[in-house]
């Protein structure tokens, strides 16, 4: 994976807080513990990722119930060094809590979040003492919650949610979303007025903002012909809010290394979102957000961590090694083919957040901890 250059950084900070401008720019400032939010990202381990793999995790495509169970285990007692599954969970989450689990269902039907992921979830939920009745999962799109099936294997009394119906070109209905918590983002659609608020801002779902004070983000180890990945921090950014398609419309200019953090640095993502799960037991090394069956792949590992930031750059780096490994170039050196149109891909997005005080980019300050249960 080709790093960053110092000198880049500071380039690509300075375009995000001038994309943003001195107002929403403010917003972006790190948050310590101490300043109120313990539990929001990074959350109480920054810089902490756990890998747990299993190579009985998924056999012909189809993921297996124990090896995953003893993975969740390992790894949220590994993240929290809690004793055991329930203390894991109670580190985040208490009786009383009403809690969203954003879900991931584009790279429908190869790769999506899986049953039996979100099943262990749920069950660690019900361990700290959260009720059935306040679990609500969600994806953004009922069209998406439909066709990956997440409706069929709902446990007993956990609700299901979305904000709107199915994807358009737009995307700037406030229909299913806040109109009191948005950033302002001055970049529009080809056509669209930098004076018309409509336009320039991304609302957050009222899902996110009403519905649930604590959120588990399950994200999907997979590529992205833009971002250069979609993990973490872009099931947030593009999954919690609309008018997205913004930052990604422009194929000789796109923005979407600036959009992810402002997005999640919204206090409503940023304060509830408390635990990341990014499932890799199936990944997508190319041509994502969906997925083309040459290019999934059984990476067979899981990754836990409350940094978004810190999960997504391993997660990064596990793919541009399963990139290399089947002829293709790093994403940061790839360009147009057949199966994107985006001549720069912006994986970027991830030093940014970093720069925005989300988490830990640096590779070498992340305390990486791989687990390999057989």
């Amino acid at each position: 994976m080709r790093s960053i250059r110092p000198e880049d950084r500071r380039m690509n900070r300075r375009r995000l807080l001038q994309l943003l401008g001195a107002a929403s720019a403010g917003r972006l400032a790190s948050r310590s513990m101490a300043a109120g939010y313990p539990l929001g990202i990074p959350g109480l381990y920054p810089g902490r990722v756990v890998g747990v793999r299993h190579s009985s995790s998924i056999a012909g495509g189809v993921f297996q119930s124990e090896p995953i169970r003893q993975m969740m285990v390992r790894g949220m007692t590994e993240l929290t060094g809690a004793p055991d599954w329930a203390s894991a969970w109670r580190r985040f989450f208490s009786p009383g809590d009403v809690v969203g689990i954003k879900l991931n269902g584009v790279g429908m039907p190869r790769a999506v979040s899986s049953r039996e992921v979100f099943t262990l979830v749920v069950d660690g939920l019900t361990s700290a003492g959260v009720r059935p009745e306040d679990i609500v999962a969600y994806d953004r799109y009922q069209s998406y919650v439909k066709g990956a099936g997440f409706a069929s294997w709902l446990p007993a009394g956990v609700k299901l949610t979305w904000a709107v119906a199915a994807y358009d070109d737009i995307q700037q209905s406030i229909d299913g979303y806040d109109p009191a918590h948005y950033v302002d983002f001055p970049y529009v659609l080809p056509g669209q007025s930098l004076s018309d608020p409509t336009a320039r801002r991304s609302f957050a779902a009222t899902f996110i903002t009403q519905q649930v004070n604590k959120l588990v983000n399950l994200a999907v180890l997979k590529d992205h012909q833009a971002a250069g990945v979609t993990l973490c921090l872009k099931n947030l950014s593009h999954g919690l809010a609309n008018n997205v398609a913004r930052s990604h419309v422009s194929i000789a200019a796109p923005v979407v290394d600036a959009f992810i953090p402002a997005v999640v640095s919204m206090p409503a993502i940023r304060d509830k979102t408390v635990l990341h799960i990014l499932d890799g037991v199936k990944g997508v090394f190319h041509g994502g957000p969906g997925a083309y069956p040459e290019f999934v792949w059984e990476h067979q590992t899981m990754y836990f961590g409350t940094d978004p930031v810190a999960v997504d750059r391993i997660g990064w780096k596990q793919i541009d090694r399963q990139r290399l490994a089947s002829g293709l170039l790093a994403l940061t050196d790839s360009g147009v083919d057949r199966y994107g149109t985006y001549p720069t891909r912006q994986p970027e997005h991830i030093d940014l957040a970093g720069a925005a005080g989300l988490g830990v980019a640096d590779e070498t300050k992340i305390d990486y901890r791989m687990i390999r249960l057989g």
